[in-house]
């Protein structure tokens, strides 16, 4: 409504914010109402500015955190550490990343080394060490052979064909991307490589969920340096042997290190 005045441009929002507000207040769970009008009316009384005064059309509720734990140690947090760790302490001078996590394990990268990260999406953004690659990275086609040493893809190989991120349809995608990984890593160089483990299937458009030994075989031109898994409780069991992953899990985390 830009043909508005300011001034009624500036009361329709505030109606807006106060009816949001009042919804707002409407949906919470009952149990929740007595300890947030105790905390509000502390807050209303022992405060001094009034810029920071509570107003019904700037509440921003949230009633989950009150018995929350202080953080969330999920699959994620464990697989991006695992690799993380394990690339400082080699300090490759090059380092590939395809679709990992931006603002989770490529920003631990980019603390201690520059970073090339390829993704189908767009990603308008300048940050010191990150060279962004926009391909479909299915084939890999703009990589040689054997001509990476360091290469990282966490929790991206499962989306891959669903359509999920513009990428094409294609039901082998997956397939496709892994053997694309063993064909430009370089002999002596590092693959690290999750997806998740259980009973096979795809959750379309979502992801796919991949048996132990899919992987393994689709792999088998590369050597197993290390196997770890985070299981469906959010623990990390490291360096475990491939046999001991527990043949009934239907969705924990596989973290795999290759070489060739």
């Amino acid at each position: 409504m830009p043909w508005l005045p300011p001034l009624i441009r500036d009361s329709i929002d505030s109606c807006r914010r106060l009816a949001h507000g009042l919804r707002v207040l409407g949906r919470l769970p009952l149990r929740h109402v007595p300890r947030l009008l105790f905390d509000w009316h502390r807050y209303q009384t022992s405060n001094s500015m009034p810029s920071m005064r509570i107003a019904l059309s700037s509440l921003y509720l949230i009633v989950d955190d009150f018995k929350a734990q202080a953080g969330n140690l999920s699959d994620y947090f464990h697989q991006d550490l695992w690799a993380a760790r394990k690339i400082f302490k080699l300090q490759p001078s090059r380092h590939v990343d395809i679709g990992s996590r931006i603002d989770g394990f490529i920003a631990h990268l980019l603390v201690f080394m520059p970073v090339e990260y390829v993704d189908i999406r767009p990603l308008d953004a300048q940050v010191q060490n990150l060279t962004i690659v926009r391909s479909d990275a299915i084939s890999l086609r703009n990589f040689q052979d054997n001509s990476i040493s360091s290469i990282s893809t966490l929790h991206a190989a499962e989306h891959f064909g669903l359509g999920r991120y513009s990428d094409p349809i294609d039901p082998m995608g997956c397939f496709t991307f892994m053997s694309a990984l063993s064909r430009v890593l370089a002999p002596g160089g590092r693959l690290y490589f999750s997806v998740p483990l259980g009973k096979e299937r795809v959750e379309f458009n979502a992801h796919r969920i991949f048996s132990l030994q899919t992987i393994l075989s689709h792999f088998r031109e590369l050597k197993l340096v290390s196997f770890s898994f985070v299981d469906e409780g959010d623990r990390l069991h490291e360096n475990v042997n491939p046999g001991d992953f527990p043949c009934n899990s239907k969705d924990s985390c596989g973290l795999f290190e290759f070489t060739k």
